[in-house]
């Protein structure tokens, strides 16, 4: 089993903005529609303050554009989480206390607690 690492990313275009002595999202609005994309008000102010999942190449190379930055300023790889080739688990369910075709949960019975007051 190869290792299993899961990446995330830093969206720093704000950080970026602000080193730019760029402060409002509204500012953006006519730089990127000066390189032929528009963004409504709302969508310029999500790519700024939230983390895209997804964003067109064109919008990402007109930012770094009007940044004067490289992709790696705004987009940040790293490792969030590496597992080792064998995982260190039990092999077989017997080695945690379960019987194969065995319930692993069991019945119980609950049973009112007496109150010791006569009614």
């Amino acid at each position: 089993m190869p290792e299993q690492r899961r990446i995330g990313y830093r969206w720093n275009l704000r950080k970026v903005m602000a080193e730019r002595n760029l402060w409002k999202t509204t500012e953006l609005i006519p730089l990127l529609r000066s390189r032929g994309i528009n963004l409504s008000n709302a969508q310029v102010h999500r790519l700024v303050t939230a983390t895209p999942e997804r964003i067109p190449a064109r919008t990402f190379a007109a930012l770094c554009d009007i940044l004067d930055c490289a992709p790696n300023d705004l987009f940040e790889p790293y490792l969030e989480l590496r597992a080792a080739a064998t995982a260190n688990a039990p092999a077989r369910p017997e080695d945690i206390g379960i019987t194969p075709g065995q319930p692993i949960a069991r019945r119980i019975h609950l049973v009112p607690e007496e109150t010791g007051e006569s009614s």
